[in-house]
C-alpha cells in the first residue's frame, strides 16, 4: 500500500536469497527478543499510513492501541515529503473490492442462537471443544439451564457455523453416510466449513459434500447424511434468522 500511496515501484531483485512475509498466527522463526514486535509493527503501520481506517483495526484488536511504538515523527515526515495519497484513496481506488471479502465491520449473521433439531427437540452443543473434537446434541439451555453448555451458534457472513465468541467452525471433511462433524479453526474459505440453511425445508446443506446435517437423538450424535427433505431428523431451527440475508447469501454460492 505504501508503493501505491507514494507513487513508488516494486522491483524484482533476482539475486535476493531470502525474504519473510507472514500473516499467520504462528511465526516460523524465533522471537528476536524485542517483546511484542508484531503488535508494535502493526500499530506503527496503522498510525503512519492508515489515517482514520486505523480505528477499524483497533476495534478488532483493542490491545494494539497500547502497543509501544516509540517516535513516528521520521516516518510521518517521509510520507509528507513524498506527498503520499491518503489511505481512503487507496481503499477506494486500489483495494475497492476489499470490503466485499474482508469487511472492516463484520456483517450481520444470517442466523444465530440455539440450533435446535425439530425431531429430537435437542440443541447442538459444542461444549467448548477444541480442534478435531466431536460434539453433539444436548438438552437445550433455554429449556433447562442447569447443566450449561455452549449452544449459542452463528451462521456467519463467511457461510460457516461457529460458537459465539470463538473462531472454531463446524467442519466436514468426508462425503460418506453419517460423515462426522468436528470443530476446526475457521478459515473463511468455505469448502469443508460451508453451510447453507434452507428455509423451505429447514435443512442445513453442506455444498461440497452435497449432504445435510442429520442426527441420532437417542445417542445425542450429529453427522451428515444424504439430503431428504421429508426426514424430520434433518430439520433444524435457529433462535433468530434473517430471511433476507439467508436468501441473498444462498444465491452467492
Amino acid at each position: 500500500m505504501q508503493v501505491w500511496q507514494c507513487h513508488g515501484a516494486l522491483l524484482d531483485a533476482p539475486c535476493s536469497r531470502v525474504g519473510h512475509i507472514y500473516r499467520c498466527k504462528y511465526i516460523p522463526f524465533p522471537n528476536p527478543g524485542v517483546g511484542d514486535f508484531i503488535s508494535r509493527n502493526y500499530r506503527r503501520v496503522a498510525e503512519v499510513w492508515m489515517d482514520e481506517y486505523a480505528e477499524f483495526l483497533y476495534k478488532r484488536k483493542p490491545l494494539l492501541r497500547t502497543a509501544n511504538v516509540g517516535s513516528l515523527s521520521k516516518q510521518k515526515a517521509v510520507r509528507q515529503r513524498l506527498n503520499c495519497k491518503s489511505f481512503d484513496w487507496f481503499m477506494k481506488e486500489i483495494a475497492f473490492d476489499q470490503n466485499k471479502f474482508y469487511p472492516a465491520i463484520e456483517p450481520e449473521d444470517s442466523a444465530s442462537g440455539e440450533l435446535r433439531n425439530i425431531a429430537a427437540n435437542l440443541c447442538v452443543d459444542t461444549q467448548f471443544q477444541g480442534a478435531h473434537e466431536k460434539f453433539g446434541l444436548r438438552k437445550c439451555i433455554s429449556d433447562d439451564p442447569v447443566d450449561g453448555g455452549e449452544q449459542t451458534l452463528r451462521l456467519t457472513f463467511w457461510h460457516d457455523i461457529r460458537p459465539k465468541g470463538r473462531t472454531m467452525c463446524l467442519d466436514v471433511s468426508t462425503s460418506v453416510n453419517q460423515a462426522p462433524i468436528i470443530l476446526y479453526s475457521c478459515h473463511g474459505m468455505k469448502g469443508n466449513q460451508h453451510f447453507k440453511f434452507l428455509p423451505d425445508t429447514k435443512q442445513l446443506f453442506h455444498p461440497i459434500s452435497a449432504l445435510c446435517m442429520d442426527c441420532d437423538a437417542e445417542r445425542g450424535e450429529i453427522f451428515m447424511n444424504p439430503c431428504d427433505s421429508e426426514k424430520k431428523t434433518q430439520k433444524w431451527s435457529w433462535t433468530k434468522t434473517n430471511l433476507k440475508l439467508i436468501l441473498e447469501r444462498n444465491k452467492e454460492t
